[in-house]
C-alpha cells in the first residue's frame, strides 16, 4: 500500500471545524496519515478530535455509519461527530479522540484478546442491507476485484502490481488462495479488513479502541476472520502473525462466537490470509522495498490449510 497522505490548508481546516463542529481549531495534537491525512485537534470550545481527510467515495459513509452504530451499540471505537463532508475535492471526518493505551495486550493472551474483540465486532455490527455501499474494497482486501490481471490496483498509487514480473511464488499464492475463496459461499457480513496492531490500543488486556474504520468493508465472516487472524500481532506491531499465531486466533475466535468454525470456513480464513499477505508481498517486491509481509515457505503452509495444496490447471497460464 501506498502512502497518500498529503498537507491540509489549515485555513480551510479551519473553516471546515467551525463549520461541521461549531469551533475552530486552537492547537494541533498531531499529524500522521498514510492513505489518509489525520489530523488531531483542540478546538477553541475545549473538544479533541480527529479530521481525517481523503479521497472522495460512495463508501466513506457507510463506514461512517457503521462506526456510528457500533459506537452506539458500546463497541470501543471513536465517536463519529459528523458525516463524510465535503473538503475541497476531498472527503473530511472528524470523530472524538481517544488517547493512551498500549499497542498490544500481554503476549500470552494475544491470540485470544485479538479475536474475542474481532467477534464482539462482527456481532454488534449492522447487516449489509442496514448501509450504503461499502464498495468497491480496499486492496488488499479486494481479492474480488474487477479489474484486469491477478491483483488490483493499490489505492493512491499509478504502481502496476501486475506489469511487474514475479516473484513467481507470490503470483502463485495470490492465484491459488483467489481461487479458493471463489469457490467458498456465505452469507455476507460487515467487519474490519485491517486488523493490524497499529489500529488497536489496549488497557491491559482489555480493548480500549478500535481505529481506523474506513478499512469497513463487506465480505464473508470466515474471509473477514481469516484476514484478522493473518494480520494481527503479538510480540512486536511491526511483526505479523506465526502460522501457529493464526490458527490460535481463529481457535480463539470459534470459542468467542461460541460455534466452531466449520472445515470449509477454515479452509476460507486461511486463503483469506494467504491472499492479503501475498498482496502485501507484491507490492513491497513491485516497489523495491524488502519482502516482510510473507515468506515462501510460510505462504506453502498456509495454503496447505486452505486447501490449496496443488495449483489449478490454469494457474500457472498467467493472470487473469
Amino acid at each position: 500500500m501506498s502512502p497518500r497522505s498529503q498537507a491540509v490548508d489549515p485555513a480551510r481546516l479551519a473553516q471546515w471545524c467551525a463549520k461541521h463542529l461549531g469551533s475552530p481549531p486552537s492547537e494541533e495534537i498531531f499529524s500522521s496519515g498514510h492513505l489518509s491525512t489525520v489530523i488531531g485537534l483542540r478546538l477553541a470550545d475545549g473538544q479533541d478530535v480527529v479530521v481525517k481527510v481523503r479521497p472522495d467515495s460512495p463508501r466513506m459513509a457507510a463506514c461512517v455509519e457503521v462506526q456510528r452504530r457500533l459506537f452506539k451499540a458500546g463497541y470501543p471505537c471513536p465517536q463519529p461527530l459528523t458525516r463524510a463532508e465535503a473538503f475541497g475535492e476531498d472527503v473530511a471526518t472528524a470523530e472524538a479522540y481517544v488517547p493512551g493505551g498500549a499497542p498490544l495486550p500481554s503476549e500470552d493472551h494475544a491470540g485470544r484478546a485479538f479475536a474475542e474483540a474481532f467477534a464482539r465486532l462482527i456481532r454488534l455490527a449492522p447487516s449489509p442491507a442496514e448501509v450504503s455501499t461499502l464498495d468497491p474494497a480496499p486492496s488488499w482486501a479486494a481479492w474480488d476485484h474487477a479489474e484486469g490481471g491477478l491483483w488490483p490496483c493499490p489505492e493512491g498509487s499509478d504502481v502496476d502490481l501486475n506489469g511487474v514480473a514475479g516473484p513467481e511464488w507470490i503470483d502463485d499464492a495470490g492465484r491459488r488462495a483467489r481461487n479458493r475463496l471463489r469457490a467458498g459461499e456465505s452469507e455476507a457480513v460487515i467487519g474490519h479488513c485491517d486488523w493490524i496492531a497499529g489500529n488497536l490500543r489496549w488497557s491491559g488486556n482489555a480493548l480500549l479502541v478500535v481505529h481506523d474504520w474506513d478499512s469497513t468493508i463487506v465480505d464473508s465472516e470466515a474471509v473477514l476472520v481469516g484476514f484478522a487472524a493473518a494480520l494481527y500481532s503479538t510480540v512486536d506491531v511491526d511483526e505479523l502473525a506465526t502460522v501457529e499465531d493464526t490458527e490460535r486466533f481463529l481457535d480463539a475466535y470459534s470459542h468467542a462466537r461460541g460455534r466452531e468454525l466449520s472445515a470449509d470456513e477454515l479452509e476460507l480464513s486461511w486463503a483469506a490470509g494467504v491472499w492479503t499477505r501475498a498482496y502485501d508481498a507484491k507490492y513491497q517486491h513491485t516497489v523495491g522495498k524488502p519482502v516482510t509481509s510473507l515468506s515462501e515457505s510460510e505462504a506453502r503452509e498456509r495454503l496447505r490449510r486452505s486447501g490449496k495444496t496443488e495449483p489449478d490447471h490454469d494457474e500457472f497460464s498467467g493472470s487473469r
